[in-house]
């Protein structure tokens, strides 16, 4: 769950993990969701899968989310497909786009449900889906993409948090940018959303099932990770 202490400067966003900042293109940016390691370690899956023998591998990709920083009892969701060997690079990327799309929305809706939603406001927050799909194109195009999303400075963004409040208070249910025009410019603003840069827009998510070449083997699982780390879903949030 993003906080006001967890907003930084958008001058520090290249070299940041973690933290919160504001793009007059993209809208908040938690640079957690946006890492894009979830992404490269689903690939490198289906690379493995893509060198072996058999002519169907197996891919899982999921989220959890962790009590604490200690990570040690999690909850989250997780989807599995079905393969057939031989994908091009843009068709693994396309599939991948598929699982991460299905199954960030299933995590955002766990996140949003009754009893964690008492706890957290993390559910669908203005900044969590946009924040994956960056990542997802931070991870199959490495690139600065940074100076492109006309990030502001610190004391700016807390200028919209305090106008607007927490990015929480706003639903985003959208793969989408939803923006907080700047209250200096026009204190009679209200959020709106945006359009995707064209970087952002250059894959399509995997949905020609009948192709035989991908089948969901389960597309809304659920994990529990008690005193343990996940052994097949890598990509944690702390709510």
């Amino acid at each position: 769950m993003a906080n006001r202490n967890s907003v930084i400067d958008g001058q520090c966003a290249p070299v940041s993990d973690n933290g919160l900042v504001y793009s007059e293109i993209l809208g908040w940016i938690d640079l957690g969701h946006a890492r894009g390691m979830d992404i490269l370690q689903l690939l490198y899956k289906m690379d493995i899968g893509e060198h072996g023998q058999s002519d169907y591998y197996t891919v899982s990709y999921g989220q959890t989310m962790y009590k604490d920083s200690t990570r040690r009892i999690g909850i989250g969701k997780h989807c599995t497909w079905r393969i057939k060997r031989g994908r091009s690079l843009p068709q693994r990327h396309s599939i991948a786009l598929a699982m991460m799309m299905s199954t960030a929305m299933r995590f955002e809706a766990l996140q949003a449900s009754i009893p964690f939603s008492w706890r957290t406001d993390s559910g669908f927050s203005a900044e969590d889906l946009v924040s994956d799909l960056f990542g997802f194109y931070r991870a199959i195009r490495p690139n600065n993409y940074f100076p492109f999303l006309l990030l502001i400075s610190k004391a700016e963004a807390l200028a919209r948090w305090d106008h607007y409040g927490p990015p929480g208070n706003y639903k985003n249910k959208l793969f989408k940018p939803l923006l907080f025009p700047d209250p200096q410019k026009n204190r009679h603003a209200v959020p709106q959303y945006g359009q995707l840069p064209n970087f952002m827009m250059s894959v399509e998510p995997f949905t020609n099932f009948a192709s035989g070449i991908a089948e969901i083997v389960t597309d809304n699982g659920t994990q529990i990770n008690v005193f343990t780390q996940p052994r097949t879903f890598d990509v944690k949030r702390t709510p």
